[in-house]
């Protein structure tokens, strides 16, 4: 399984209604991404400070490498990505991308 990790700093004027519409597009990809599961997205609400500014993330598990490359190169999360980009700071300067391999006992 994979899990795809992703860290956001969305910039100040970007309102909650605007955060939920991104999560809720990227929620909607697993009605077309067969193997994709549910997409935890959250504030950061570690009391460690190595944050580095990054102010939200979220979680996707995918059932292998191929369905997450699926997702990638999918329309509707080319549009998602391109609008989760605009509300951030800095671009993609305020995003962070980490897939790991989880082994599921």
């Amino acid at each position: 399984m994979i899990r795809h990790c992703v860290f956001v700093r969305f910039r100040e004027d970007i309102p909650a209604a605007e955060r939920a519409a991104i999560h809720a597009d990227l929620e909607a990809l697993r009605a077309v991404i067969d193997g994709m599961s549910q997409v935890h997205f959250s504030a950061n609400v570690s009391p460690e400070p190595f944050g580095r500014g990054f102010t939200h993330g979220f979680t996707i598990d995918f059932r292998d490498a191929a369905v997450r490359d699926a997702y990638l190169a999918h329309e509707a999360h080319q549009r998602a990505g391109t609008r989760l980009v605009a509300a951030l700071e800095g671009g993609t300067d305020g995003l962070m991308v980490i897939d790991l391999e989880v082994t599921q006992m």
